[in-house]
């Protein structure tokens, strides 16, 4: 059984005790308790310790980044774009820069093994999106493809 891996990438406009990220520190709790009841999300890697890349650290923000396995493409989706992460979307701009025109904030792939999710990976599918555009090995909600790679929609 195939499982769906997300990296997102973004950078606040203020330092991490800022009032506003603080705030929105305070909503990311709340969209990853809504994730975890869902029963959809099987994993979420910390962040605290990583290393982050370049693509992370380049600009004036303050690097925020996110990496989590979902049962599938639909689950990811419909929870990307509802309840409290919808709002959060729509809040954005009240905490992160707004992206450059070759900035892309996230990268999907398929994984068949929970094992081999890492951060690294995460990082070398963004690159690879980054220089090649989706394919099956990593794509956006817009150009989608299936565990099996064919191209499909997400609704």
């Amino acid at each position: 059984m195939a499982f769906v891996s997300i990296y997102t990438v973004g950078r606040l406009n203020n330092p991490y005790n800022h009032p506003a990220s603080r705030e929105f520190f305070e909503v990311g709790t709340e969209v990853f308790r809504q994730a975890t009841k869902s029963g959809q999300l099987l994993e979420a890697f910390p962040s605290d310790e990583v290393p982050f890349p370049e693509e992370a650290i380049n600009g004036n923000g303050y690097p925020i980044l996110t990496l989590t396995v979902w049962k599938s493409l639909e689950s990811l989706y419909h929870f990307t774009y509802s309840g409290k992460h919808k709002q959060a979307l729509r809040d954005r701009s009240k905490w992160m820069e707004p992206y450059q025109e070759k900035h892309f904030s996230y990268v999907v792939w398929w994984t068949d093994n929970l094992k081999g999710v890492s951060w690294e990976e995460a990082f070398k599918r963004y690159q690879y999106y980054i220089q090649n555009g989706p394919t099956p090995f990593a794509f956006d909600f817009k150009h989608a493809f299936d565990e099996k790679g064919e191209p499909c929609m997400v609704k």
